[in-house]
């Protein structure tokens, strides 16, 4: 990637570094204001002060992306009634941003829990959570790519951490608002090209989790990635896809009135004496005729 600059001039470096969404999201209808930000690439020397600083080994492609530019941002917007509304935006932070996740206190109050403080010392014999998801606490190291406008994070985590070892093994996770975790890539490599095909809609990162984006980022994606919005199988604990399921007969109970039983007649006394009385009906019927 470090020689991509060389090789042709700033409009092809953006071409093979964006994997020419630029050209896709210029061409779609209603897209307007496509932007990136061209950035300096990272010296060695600070990548290495960055991993003896955080006794974290960068994965090779991050090392890569870092040596080609420092950090990624492309928005662009979409025409609502003439006017641009900033719709899509594709973020991975530079590495004076790559920061360890916050272990200050809620609203920097005295007294107030951290985030190790949600994690046990032991693990629950039964837990909601998945086995081998990040840790708040010393088990993980965790950084932040992307702040994701706010609807989460999506962060390099090195789990399964030792004080006396570098952490090597690293993966991409998505922590929700609800500050649960949800497993998106082994490698940066991964998520980058997920980000750029789903063209940093709102909350693309939920199609990861068990419920999904809320209904107007799925209408987005709806507009503008229909292919595979409609694709996107949420999948919740059971393993079944969750779909809005409509149950007729309790949705409209009482709005039709069901059918009256048929009345049974009453039995005849006498056990089957019913029988004789029709047979003598006919016989007098028969008589009649003649």
């Amino acid at each position: 990637m470090e020689d991509i600059r060389d090789a042709r001039g700033f409009k092809g470096f953006v071409e093979r570094l964006t994997l020419g969404i630029t050209r896709v999201l210029e061409g779609l209808p209603g897209v307007t204001d496509v932007r990136f930000v061209e950035r300096e690439p990272v010296e060695r020397r600070c990548l290495m002060s960055w991993e003896h600083r955080n006794d974290c080994e960068l994965p090779e492609d991050l090392r890569d992306f870092y040596l080609t530019t420092d950090g990624f941002t492309l928005t662009w917007c979409t025409k609502l009634e003439s006017e641009a509304v900033p719709l899509g935006s594709m973020v991975i932070n530079s590495l004076a941003k790559l920061l360890p996740l916050s272990q200050s206190a809620v609203f920097s109050l005295p007294n107030m829990p951290t985030l190790s403080d949600l994690d046990s010392q032991e693990e629950p014999e039964e837990s909601d959570d998945p086995p081998g998801v990040p840790h708040f606490g010393e088990r993980s190291r965790i950084f932040e790519l992307d702040p994701c406008g706010g609807n989460g994070k999506v962060c390099l985590v090195y789990r399964n951490c030792s004080q006396d070892r570098e952490a090597q093994d690293s993966e991409v996770w998505f922590l929700d608002r609800a500050l649960y975790w949800h497993y998106i890539s082994s490698s940066f490599t991964a998520y980058y090209r997920l980000m750029i095909t789903h063209l940093g809609l709102p909350e693309w990162q939920y199609n990861f989790t068990p419920y999904g984006p809320s209904p107007q980022a799925k209408q987005w994606a709806c507009l503008y990635r229909p292919l595979t919005a409609h694709g996107d199988a949420h999948v919740d604990s059971n393993g079944d896809p969750i779909v809005n399921r409509l149950d007729l007969s309790r949705a409209f109970r009482g709005k039709v009135k069901p059918l009256a039983p048929k009345k049974k007649s009453p039995a005849q006394p006498g056990g089957g004496g019913g029988t004789p009385k029709a047979h003598g009906g006919s016989a007098r019927l028969s008589g009649t005729r003649r």
